[in-house]
């Protein structure tokens, strides 16, 4: 297993950091996506295409690609959902991200759990279009917010953002979808960068 799988305890290996990205992506990303008919890079690259034609701006383009990285990061098995388990990937991705990308990439991230729980409390169509998946998931997450929750949500910083990657996140779960590569976006993934991890 990859020490990428442990949390990010090597995260300052010395490597670029869209360099490991884009090797997370080429060598864990393969994986079946929790139930889904698409691999979890496949998921990911779908969810930022869309976001691109979108015209999202380029940290939400950047949240939407890695929105789901902390599957590829958590440390725990693969199958863990089918167990009970929540391996909290949205907690986990955003830590191993903060140290190179700011909280207009990583906040999204973090929240877009919290957005789709939100999303089900508030607006009456969305808990329907759900996959058997992700209801799934859902429920492992605590469920649709309470009124007080949902209000709470709405609150903070960076909430509406979450509710766009959220929604972007569900689109990207189309079997043989042909949709730029991880490639495309590294100058997106670069320009997203905190200053003081660029390249020179």
């Amino acid at each position: 297993m990859s020490n990428d799988r442990d949390g990010g305890s090597d995260i300052d290996d010395g490597s670029d950091i869209v360099d490991r990205i884009a090797r997370l992506f080429a060598e864990q990303g393969s994986q079946a996506y929790l139930g889904e008919p698409v691999s979890i890079s496949e998921h990911m690259l779908q969810s930022a295409h869309v976001a691109e034609l979108d015209g999202a701006p380029p940290a939400l383009v950047v949240a939407a690609l890695l929105h789901d990285l902390g599957h590829l990061v958590h440390g725990m098995a693969d199958d863990a959902a089918d167990h009970g388990i929540d391996t909290v990937h949205e907690e986990a991705g955003a830590h191993w991200l903060a140290p190179y990308f700011g909280p207009e990439v990583t906040e999204p991230i973090r929240l877009h759990v919290a957005a789709k729980r939100y999303l089900c409390a508030t607006d009456a169509g969305y808990l329907a279009q759900l996959s058997p998946a992700s209801i799934h998931s859902l429920g492992l997450q605590g469920g649709p917010y309470s009124p007080a929750e949902a209000f709470g949500f709405a609150a903070t910083p960076f909430a509406l953002d979450a509710v766009a990657v959220r929604r972007w996140d569900d689109t990207g779960k189309l079997p043989g979808q042909v949709v730029p590569g991880f490639e495309h976006f590294r100058p997106t993934l670069d320009a997203c960068r905190r200053p003081s991890t660029r390249l020179a």
